[in-house]
């Protein structure tokens, strides 16, 4: 081993070496090397830029370049050797692009600071992971669609405050968290930052005339920064995208609690596939729904990188603090999180299967209530007093433990003369969902409105 290897870039300052407990909490190699690619990417663009500002000569710059693939080379087939002195990937690139091609690699890192180097980097980076992970949120969001479209009639009980309120189809159920997923994609697949920190140098923007328009263009950014103070500590879109995956891991959990219980025994409404089930080392019995308990449990890691990171930068004065070098393992976390989880939920989604039977015998004629107040409202009845007539009604049902459809109609007129021998018709379950026949409503012709329209949002073209 060398002796230059082993020295940091900023050792010329220093008379000793640094403690190895400082190396040990300061250096990112071991994590931020995930971004080797994206690092090249910024160097072969910054080599250019230098060239075209005369401050390599256009041999210099291709030297550089070739240095620079062979040693991303390295790194995609897993050769690539570490040394002592890489306290991160900038520096470990540079090393080896030293050892690579000699003296020349020096000049890489002309008018450029690892401040905005790594500020870019995280960018391309996260870029690089977006369109993956919408390709994934995509795939899910239409096996909830594809799973709703067969049972826009099936009814099941729906719910508010976990206790039974109306009836409402399976497919309206499935489509609500279909809905969740279309606005978590449409936020996933915003540009979180246009702009190019690069070539904003430490702190104050780089001494030499380098075009930074053209290489943000480059760069595939829409533009460069606008101030080199704010941009090289500018990390807006880490929580942008943390915020995103922390709604996106909200509404995942929200679905996995609904289909856990309604999977258990004591529901029986949705029946798991057991490839995505897990067993007890000591209940031969149990099938227990670990992908839907992770999601839920994996949400609360999300949420904490995201608040995390918030309380990290809320204090940072201007310009670039070490402290941000904590928003990378708050973000690949986050993004190695999600896929991992994704694929499994889109697998158990796709696999489970709905029980009609037993979701229709849930059904009580209490979830009619609301319409048998609808139906004095035809009377002419207010319907607050609508409301107060019907709850006297479900009172007396309750003290003779008879259901409403069977109280006798003596009953009912003793509450009030509106209500004639036609209030009988409202028990009807499939009828009730029908009357909601509105944008956004449980009727089938409705819910199949909404089906066309989340297929077309996702494939860009008009529902019919």
């Amino acid at each position: 081993m060398s002796a230059d290897n082993s020295k940091t870039l900023w050792a010329g300052r220093y008379e000793q070496q640094a403690a190895v407990s400082l190396r040990r909490l300061n250096d990112s190699l071991p994590f931020d090397k995930r971004m080797y690619a994206e690092d090249v990417q910024g160097s072969i663009a910054w080599a250019h830029a230098l060239a075209r500002a005369d401050v390599l000569t256009d041999s210099e710059a291709a030297q550089i370049v070739v240095g620079l693939m062979a040693v991303r080379a390295e790194f995609d087939s897993h050769k690539f050797s570490p040394a002592p002195g890489d306290e991160d990937i900038h520096t470990a690139v540079e090393r080896r692009l030293t050892e690579v091609i000699g003296p020349l690699a020096g000049k890489l890192h002309t008018g450029r600071s690892r401040n905005d180097q790594v500020a870019t980097d995280l960018r391309l980076w996260l870029r690089a992971q977006i369109a993956p992970l919408a390709e994934q949120v995509t795939a899910l969001l239409l096996t909830l669609i594809d799973q709703a479209e067969p049972h826009t009639e099936t009814l099941l009980p729906g719910y508010t405050h976990v206790r039974s309120a109306q009836p409402i189809s399976a497919a309206h159920w499935m489509l609500s968290y279909a809905q969740m997923l279309r606005r978590d994609l449409d936020r996933l697949q915003h540009d979180f930052d246009p702009s190019c920190p690069l070539g904003a140098s430490a702190l104050a923007g780089t001494a030499y005339p380098i075009d930074r328009e053209r290489l943000a263009r480059d760069l595939g950014f829409a533009r460069a920064t606008a101030n080199s103070l704010d941009a090289v500590s500018d990390r807006d879109f880490v929580v942008d995208f943390l915020s995103a995956a922390a709604l996106l891991m909200t509404h995942l959990s929200r679905f996995a609690e609904d289909v856990i219980l309604y999977s258990s025994p004591q529901f029986g409404f949705i029946t798991l596939d057991e490839r995505y089930t897990t067993g007890s080392s000591l209940m031969p019995q149990k099938q227990n729904p670990d992908v839907l308990e992770l999601a839920r449990g994996k949400t609360g890691r999300v949420i904490g990188h995201l608040t995390g990171f918030l309380t990290t930068v809320k204090g940072l004065p201007s310009a670039y603090n070490k402290d941000l070098q904590e928003d990378k393992e708050a973000l690949f976390d986050t993004v190695d999180t999600l896929n991992a989880l994704l694929p499994a939920l889109i697998g158990l989604a796709g696999t489970l299967r709905f029980n009609p039977e037993t979701m229709r015998a849930a059904l009580d004629e209490g979830l009619l209530a609301t319409d048998l107040a609808d139906y004095l409202v035809g009377k002419g009845v207010p319907f607050r007093e609508a409301h107060g007539l019907v709850g006297r009604a479900v009172r007396r049902g309750l003290d003779t433990q008879t259901p409403l459809s069977k109280l006798p109609l003596a009953d009912y007129e003793a509450i009030s003369p509106h209500y004639e021998a036609d209030l009988f018709a409202v028990f009807d379950f499939a009828a009730s969902i029908n009357k909601r026949n509105v944008i956004g409503g449980t009727a089938p012709e409705a819910v199949q409105a909404q089906i066309a329209a989340l297929r077309a949002s996702i494939s860009g073209s008009t529902p019919d």
